[in-house]
C-alpha cells in the first residue's frame, strides 16, 4: 500500500467514525436537551440526526418507542414562537416509524395512530392554499385548515401525500406516490392520484376488489368489468374529488 493510499484510508476511517459519533450525539431523545422542548417525547423515542425543520415542539407529542428518521421535518404552526393554544397540534402515537425525509406540517391537528409506519419522503399536512380570489396571488390568500387522522397500524408508502381533511381508518395501506384526501374505512388499500380504494377487507369476504364480489377477479362472462359506481362503494371519494386537489 502506498503512503497516499494509507493516508486516504486513515482519513476515511477518522471521518466515518467522527460522523457516527456526531450522529449519536445529535440524536434527540427524552434525555437530551432538545428532547425537553417537546410537549411529550415518550420513553425510547428518538429523532435521528441530522433532523429536518423542527419547531413548535411545545405542541408536538411523540409516543414511546417511536423512531423518526433522518431529515424528517415536524412542525406546529406557521413559524417558531407562536402561541398555538393549550392543546397539541401534532400527535404521533407509540411504536411508529417515520421514514427519512418525511414532512409532517401541522397547524390545527394531525393525529398519527400507534404502530404507523411510513416510507421515505411522505408529506402530511392539515393546511392547504386556496385560490378563491382569482386576482390575488395564491400564496397571499389565507390558507384553510382541516384536521388529519391516520389510523393505527397503517402503512404509508414512499412519496405519499396526505392532504387536509384526510381520515384514514385502522390498518390502511397507502400506495407510494398516492395523493390522498377524504375519509376511508378500516382495512383498505388506497392508490392513485387522487387516491381511490383498490382493495378492501371484510371478515365475511376477506381481501377483495371493492367493485367485485369476493373471490372474483373478473366477470363470469370474461368481458371487462362493469363501470365502477363510486357512490355505491363505502369509503370511495366522490368522482369529482379531484376538482378539490
Amino acid at each position: 500500500m502506498s503512503l497516499r493510499d494509507a493516508v486516504r484510508r486513515a482519513a476515511g476511517t477518522v471521518i466515518h467514525r467522527g460522523w457516527s459519533a456526531i450522529r449519536r450525539a445529535g440524536t434527540i431523545t427524552p434525555k437530551s436537551p432538545a428532547g425537553y422542548r417537546f410537549r411529550k417525547l415518550g420513553e425510547g423515542a428518538c429523532l435521528a440526526f441530522p433532523t429536518g425543520a423542527i419547531f413548535g415542539e411545545e405542541w408536538i407529542e411523540i409516543g414511546e418507542g417511536t423512531l423518526v428518521g433522518e431529515r424528517v421535518s415536524i412542525s406546529a404552526g406557521m413559524n417558531p414562537g407562536l402561541d398555538l393554544g393549550p392543546s397539541a397540534i401534532v400527535r404521533i402515537g407509540h411504536s411508529c416509524s417515520i421514514g427519512r425525509g418525511t414532512h409532517i406540517v401541522g397547524h390545527r391537528l394531525i393525529e398519527v395512530g400507534d404502530h404507523v409506519f411510513t416510507g421515505p419522503y411522505v408529506y402530511i399536512t392539515d393546511q392547504n392554499h386556496v385560490y378563491d380570489d382569482p386576482e390575488t396571488p395564491i400564496g397571499r390568500q389565507w390558507p384553510r385548515d382541516n384536521p388529519v387522522t391516520i389510523g393505527p397500524g397503517s402503512w404509508l408508502g414512499a412519496g405519499a401525500i396526505i392532504l387536509p381533511g384526510t381520515r384514514l381508518g385502522r390498518q390502511t395501506v397507502v400506495a407510494g406516490g398516492a395523493v390522498v384526501r377524504g375519509e376511508f374505512p378500516d382495512h383498505c388499500v388506497l392508490a392513485g392520484v387522487p387516491a381511490r380504494v383498490v382493495r378492501r377487507y371484510t371478515p365475511e369476504e376477506g381481501w377483495h376488489l371493492p367493485f367485485l364480489p369476493a373471490g372474483r377477479t373478473a366477470p363470469d362472462d370474461g368481458n371487462e368489468s362493469p363501470p365502477l359506481d363510486p357512490a355505491a362503494i363505502r369509503g370511495l371519494p366522490s368522482p369529482h374529488a379531484d376538482r378539490d386537489l
